[in-house]
């Protein structure tokens, strides 16, 4: 079994919207409350309350009713929280991290969890409707029931809990289920023993090579170009907006207000864009994986160039990549399919022959055929990385580069070839200039030339055009 989580905006009237505005600041509320007390502990000198029991005891304590209509079961969702939080930061530090800092910073609004028990989740009816839920609030309030704007793609028997956030300058509500890993049809299943390597890159998000000499590349350069568009987009909206900034020292107007609530609003458009269009990329790569019957993904794992400073402009090609983000939706689609993910350095895996005879480093070519100037031997780079990357997967064949695909015995010992057989993918369909015409809606059409015909005489079309 494994736990998916949808996000599902909420269709409200404005005392809904308000009530769950009051939730979420109640639970920041909560937040403030776990960080004064161990602050007061900490200036005496005391232990710090950090286990989700000591919290859960404090907040008897306090009493009922003190956080307006959050009740108990929202409150210790916070508490669990800030719990995980402190945990997660001391098991950091043990480990030499020294820059992450304890949970000590307020937050004015916090998702608020409800788990399986605490809520009711109800199909719309068979006459139509939508779906709705009840969350659960203190006693001697009114009982609140949201709308959702699409279906919960998962059966509500599935359902384990539900999360009321504000994302992105909008309220959703997260649902999260226990979903059972797929099954296959006898001679179907993926195969442990199919193992394929997965390399990472900017322009391909995901190269995979195969067994029986397949490849997959899955292109994302629409994804590249809505982060340059963005980063336009960005640019030209806080030039315009410069002039209208507050003062230090005091607060914004309201049109500024609005103009940030704008840039807020672009902000997680322009995430989400990218966010489906990952989850594109990996839902194709373990599609490929399962039609190839591959029950191994050996990943090469490039987090070591983080820490490289290349100057400004590479390092922000570094962060839009989310390498981290990339290699958790392609874990998780895995999963759920069954197929099994490792992990391994891809160091070198760009940049040396792939010919066993051979096995020189190669330097680095300007386009995306890898050619070996000792042997001849070529390929794309992308997926001769990803061949190499196969034989890197643990308990198999030792860390070598692909082997000649005229030697049958070689070719049995490591199972994975150079790709003959490519197919291409391409990702990010839904983003802006990613149609045929590739022109980017955001951008004014050029204007239509004014054709004047012999007829009109030669002062036709001289002057301002007319209104129809």
């Amino acid at each position: 079994m494994v736990h998916r989580t949808a996000r599902i905006g909420l269709r409200l009237t404005r005392s809904q919207r308000q009530r769950c505005f009051g939730l979420l600041r109640s639970a920041g509320d909560v937040w403030a409350c776990a960080i004064e007390i161990n602050a007061w502990r900490r200036r005496h000198n005391a232990a710090p309350v950090v286990s989700y029991q000591e919290l859960c005891r404090e907040l008897a304590a306090a009493g009922p009713g003190t956080f307006a209509e959050l009740d108990t079961t929202g409150a210790r969702s916070v508490l669990r929280r800030y719990s995980d939080a402190w945990f997660s930061t001391v098991k950091r530090r043990r480990d030499g991290h020294a820059e992450v800092r304890y949970p000590r910073r307020r937050r004015s609004l916090l998702p608020v969890r409800y788990y399986h028990g605490t809520f009711a989740l109800t199909p719309p009816a068979p006459e139509g409707g939508c779906w709705r839920v009840r969350l659960p609030v203190a006693r001697g309030c009114a009982p609140l029931w949201l709308r959702l704007d699409r279906p919960v793609p998962f059966p509500a028997s599935q359902v384990r809990s539900v999360t009321l956030a504000y994302v992105d300058g909008r309220l959703c509500l997260d649902v999260t289920a226990e979903i059972p890993v797929a099954t296959y049809l006898p001679g179907a299943q993926p195969d442990p023993g199919r193992v394929a390597g997965v390399d990472l890159g900017i322009i391909h998000p995901y190269a995979v090579a195969g067994p029986d000499g397949a490849g997959l590349l899955v292109s994302g350069r629409a994804v590249r170009a809505e982060h340059r568009m963005h980063l336009v987009d960005t640019k030209r909206r806080r030039r315009a907006t410069a002039t209208h900034a507050a003062k230090p020292g005091q607060r914004g107007s309201r049109r500024w207000r609005k103009m940030r609530r704008r840039a807020r609003i672009v902000e997680g458009r322009h995430r989400r864009r990218v966010r489906q269009a990952q989850h594109e990329a990996a839902k194709t790569v373990i599609g490929w994986a399962v039609q190839h019957r591959v029950g191994t993904l050996t990943v090469g794992d490039p987090r070591a160039v983080l820490e490289v400073t290349a100057g400004r402009r590479h390092n922000l090609r570094l962060r839009q990549w989310q390498i981290g983000r990339a290699i958790t939706v392609l874990q998780d689609k895995a999963a759920l399919a069954g197929i099994v993910v490792h992990l391994v350095d891809e160091r070198g895996t760009s940049s040396t022959c792939p010919s066993v005879g051979c096995r020189r480093r190669i330097p680095k070519p300007r386009g995306r055929v890898l050619t070996c100037p000792y042997c001849a031997k070529s390929g794309h780079r992308d997926l001769v990385a990803a061949a190499t990357i196969a034989t890197r997967t643990p308990g198999r064949a030792p860390t070598a580069p692909t082997p000649d695909p005229t030697d049958p015995a070689l070719a049995a010992a490591v199972g994975v070839l150079v790709p003959g057989m490519v197919t291409h993918r391409r990702v990010g369909r839904h983003l802006p200039g990613a149609g045929p015409s590739r022109r980017d809606p955001r951008r004014r059409p050029p204007p239509t030339p004014v054709t004047v015909s012999s007829e009109q005489g030669p002062s036709a079309g001289c002057g301002p055009p007319h209104p129809p």
